[in-house]
C-alpha cells in the first residue's frame, strides 16, 4: 500500500511540474486566443473536431516554447523569487528532459497543424515556436529590443489560428494580420507593466526589458501610453474590413479607453501601484476584446 501511494504520489509531482514547464495557464491563454481567431474565419463554422485539435496542438507547441525557455533560462530563473521553484531552475527537472519535452512536443505540434489544417499555420508555428525560445529568449539579457522582438512570437498565434481556419481552402490574409496588430500592440503596455512591478527581481536577473536603462522612468510611462493609444485605431479595423458588427467595435474602443487611462495614471502617479493597474487591466483587455470580437461576427 505504502508503494502504491509513494508511486501516486510521484506520479502527482511529476504532472505538477509537466504543468509548470509549460506554464499551462499562461499556454491556455495563448491557444484560446488562437482558436478565436480560428472562428472568426468568415463562413468557419464552429467544428469542434478541428477546434480541440487545434487547441491540443497550440497546447503542445507552447508548451514547448515555454520548456526551452526554462531549460535555457535555468540560471537565471533560480536567482528570481518568482521563478526559484520552476522544476528545472529548481533542480527537480533536468534541463535533458525539458529539452527533450520540447522537441517532441514541439514536433508533434506542428506536424498536427500540417496534417490536420494546412501547412501555412504549420511554418508560422515553427517560425513562432523558433523566434521565441532562440532568438528572444537570450536577447532579453541583451538589449530591450527583445520587447519588440518577442511581440512577434506573442501575436503569432493570432495568425496561427486565422491561416489554420482556411483549411482546405486559399488563404486570406488580411483579418488575420488585423488581428495580429491588435494583440502585437497591446503587449508592449501589457509587458512593460510587468517588468515595472517586477523590476528588481528582472534586474537581478540581467534582463533588459524596460525601454529606458535607468528603469521604471517617465519614459518607460511614456511609451506604454503611446502604444495604448495606437491601440485605438488598430481596434476599429475588423469593424472597417466588415468583420465583425459595430457592437462590438464600441466595446474595443472602451477596453481601449480604459487602457489609455491607466496609462495615463502610471505617467502621471510613477509607482508600482498604477504599473499593476495597467498589468491588470492588460490581463483583462484581451479576452474581453477577443470575446467580443466573436459575438459580434459578421
Amino acid at each position: 500500500m505504502n508503494g502504491t501511494t509513494n508511486t501516486s504520489s510521484s506520479f502527482s509531482s511529476k504532472l505538477k511540474d509537466y504543468k509548470e514547464l509549460t506554464k499551462f495557464t499562461l499556454s491556455f491563454t495563448v491557444v484560446f486566443i488562437c482558436v478565436i481567431c480560428f472562428l472568426l474565419v468568415p463562413d468557419n463554422g464552429y467544428d469542434w473536431k478541428m477546434v480541440c485539435l487545434l487547441f491540443i496542438a497550440g497546447m503542445l507547441i507552447t508548451g514547448s516554447a515555454n520548456a526551452i525557455n526554462q531549460a535555457v533560462e535555468k540560471d537565471t530563473d533560480a536567482v528570481m523569487k518568482r521563478t526559484a521553484t520552476r522544476p528545472v531552475a529548481s533542480g527537480r527537472m533536468s534541463q535533458q528532459e525539458a529539452y527533450t519535452f520540447a522537441l517532441i512536443a514541439g514536433l508533434v505540434g506542428v506536424l498536427m497543424m500540417w496534417y490536420f489544417f494546412n501547412l501555412s499555420s504549420a511554418l508560422i508555428s515553427a517560425f513562432s515556436l523558433f523566434l521565441y525560445a532562440y532568438i528572444y529568449t537570450p536577447l532579453k539579457k541583451v538589449n530591450s529590443i527583445a520587447v519588440l522582438i518577442g511581440g512577434f512570437p506573442g501575436a503569432l498565434p493570432c495568425l496561427i489560428g486565422w491561416a489554420a481556419g482556411f483549411y482546405g481552402q486559399e488563404i486570406s490574409w488580411t483579418g488575420g494580420l488585423i488581428l495580429f496588430g491588435i494583440q502585437f500592440i497591446w503587449q508592449f503596455p501589457h509587458f512593460w507593466a510587468i517588468a515595472w512591478v517586477s523590476h528588481q527581481d528582472y534586474s537581478k536577473a540581467g534582463f533588459k526589458l524596460l525601454p529606458a536603462d535607468k528603469g521604471p522612468t517617465r519614459f518607460t510611462a511614456l511609451q506604454a501610453l503611446m502604444y495604448s493609444v495606437l491601440m485605438l485605431p488598430v481596434g476599429i479595423l475588423p469593424n472597417y474590413i466588415k468583420l465583425t458588427g459595430e457592437v462590438s467595435m464600441w466595446i474595443v474602443i472602451g477596453c481601449n479607453l480604459i487602457m489609455v487611462w491607466q496609462c495615463i495614471r502610471l505617467y502621471r502617479e510613477m509607482d508600482v501601484k498604477a504599473a499593476r493597474r495597467v498589468m491588470f487591466s492588460s490581463y483583462i483587455y484581451l479576452p474581453i476584446v477577443f470575446l467580443a470580437l466573436l459575438a459580434d461576427k459578421n
